[in-house]
């Protein structure tokens, strides 16, 4: 037995995705980190570049909790209690103290019932979303959904598929009514922040449409909202999407790893919901939990952004983003208007997008390309993310570079 045959099949496929320019080639090493000073912002080393100093703006940090001293403390202390891993899934003996706290906390923090912690976001909607999903169920989904749904869909065989044009709640409305007397139940999914746009989903109609004809299913609709990019940077106290649009989704998925700066996913809804899944999800059941030491530095960060100080980032993440986005105005780049940090710069040529990456990595700036196919043709972009880590200068020198390219 060996490789051979299938390498052979493989290799064109790798030269296929560096000949179209989106081939994510090696991965970058950071390799250690400047603190902050001197106005600016932390810098980052990374393998192969010695000493020079790089400005991430590509990181899902949104709050700089990865680094915050409490967050940092809180993990350290929670090894030395319970060790480095939980030696268990839930069910067995891997369920800790820090792991039943944190769930707690984020029930609250959601105003819901009940929250079940997972291995990863991505892994949280893989195992929750076909738990909904029968052969009688419709599921209509957002045409900028990310993989994860896309692929929990396709695990969980629904009755059907439909897939609305980007936030079209006329269209939304339109599968809803065409589809009466087809179906039994409809999951309606979506996610809260779009990660490769940073524009919202617009729940609170989204909700009203499902309202309007949910009598004309058997077994009802159910919304699905991934906020992974949402919750902890959007909203006046970071609830995301659904303080930002005033409406609540019955099921809400999102992570720990992005602005909560830890590991890990999770779902909140009600306790008979997630007594439900706590017994049917497959990547619950059978996959060990975050790290007790994971759980309890979330807990830290949850806390430090349910408290004046996270509301005090809240704002000056806000600020940043605002002086971003004015900035790419004024020097012509099209983006797209809002609040979230992921603010887009709008390319439409793989070719292009490519060049802007090269150039400002030499310009000691981290910057994310998205070409065809992880983007629609047209529609490609550089991804710029904004953490309150930043600071004033820090955007001024990002605007500063891309001047000078424009020039």
């Amino acid at each position: 037995m060996s490789l051979t045959k299938i390498e052979q099949l493989f290799q064109p496929k790798l030269a296929q995705l560096q000949a179209q320019g989106v081939s994510k080639g090696n991965e970058k090493v950071i390799t250690g980190r400047q603190a902050a000073a001197e106005g600016l912002g932390p810098r980052y080393f990374l393998q192969g570049y010695g000493q020079q100093a790089f400005l991430r703006m590509n990181s899902n940090s949104y709050l700089g909790l990865a680094e915050h001293a409490r967050v940092m403390q809180a993990e350290a202390e929670a090894v030395e209690r319970f060790g480095t891993g939980p030696g268990a899934v839930r069910f067995i003996s891997g369920t800790c103290q820090p792991h039943v706290e944190l769930e707690e906390k984020l029930a609250k923090f959601h105003g819901r019932d009940a929250a079940m912690i997972m291995s990863a976001a991505y892994a949280t909607m893989v195992g929750v979303l076909p738990q909904f999903i029968s052969d009688e169920t419709l599921v209509i989904s957002d045409a900028l959904n990310h993989n994860c749904i896309i692929n929990a869909i396709r695990l969980a065989h629904p009755a059907r598929k439909e897939i609305y044009a980007h936030n079209d709640v006329k269209a939304l409305d339109r599968l809803l009514e065409a589809n009466k007397g087809q179906v039994k139940r409809v999951c309606v999914v979506t996610d809260g922040i779009f990660s490769m746009r940073g524009d919202h989903a617009p729940l609170d109609r989204i909700n009203r449409c499902c309202q309007r004809h949910e009598d004309g299913y058997e077994e009802g609709i159910i919304t699905v909202v991934d906020d992974s990019h949402g919750v902890g940077a959007f909203g006046e106290t970071g609830r995301g999407t659904e303080e930002y649009t005033g409406s609540r989704a019955d099921i809400l998925i999102a992570t720990l790893g992005k602005a909560f700066g830890v590991n890990g996913g999770y779902v909140v809804a009600s306790e008979v919901v997630i007594d439900y899944l706590r017994e049917t999800a497959p990547l619950y059941i059978y996959s060990n939990p975050i790290t007790p030491a994971e759980a309890a530095a979330a807990i830290a960060a949850l806390d430090i952004v349910d408290s004046q100080e996270g509301a005090h980032l809240l704002a000056k993440l806000r600020k940043l983003c605002a002086l971003l986005r004015s900035g790419l105005e004024k020097l012509g780049f099209e983006t797209l208007p809002g609040e979230h940090p992921i603010v887009p710069i709008l390319v439409r040529d793989t070719q292009k997008t490519s060049a802007l990456v090269a150039y400002l990595f030499a310009q000691r700036i981290l910057v994310t390309g998205l070409n065809y196919p992880v983007v629609p043709k047209g529609e490609q972009e550089i991804r710029l993310q904004v953490s309150a880590d930043h600071t004033e200068q820090d955007i001024d020198y990002l605007l500063a570079v891309l001047a000078d390219f424009v020039a």
